[in-house]
């Protein structure tokens, strides 16, 4: 996950940075530090992708287009 993606990803939630730093048991500076593009664990950077991924995102690889992210689709019954 690429520090753009992360915060496209909150915005995508409406969430800011307490709410994805609550939803992941990390500090709010974790989340603020991975998005300035400062370097983390990469356990911390899987964990946050995994808590947004949860949350509905899709994480969009560089295709000569660059990074980005998509809410996923919703299933319905």
């Amino acid at each position: 996950m690429k520090p753009v993606q992360c915060k496209m990803a909150r915005v995508a939630l409406g969430w800011g940075v307490r709410d994805l730093a609550k939803a992941a048991q990390v500090s709010t500076q974790t989340v603020v530090r991975l998005e300035k593009g400062e370097q983390l664990k990469s356990s911390t950077i899987d964990h946050l992708r995994n808590v947004l991924e949860a949350a509905g995102i899709e994480f969009i690889p560089e295709n000569g287009g660059g990074p980005g992210i998509r809410l996923a689709k919703t299933t319905t019954r």
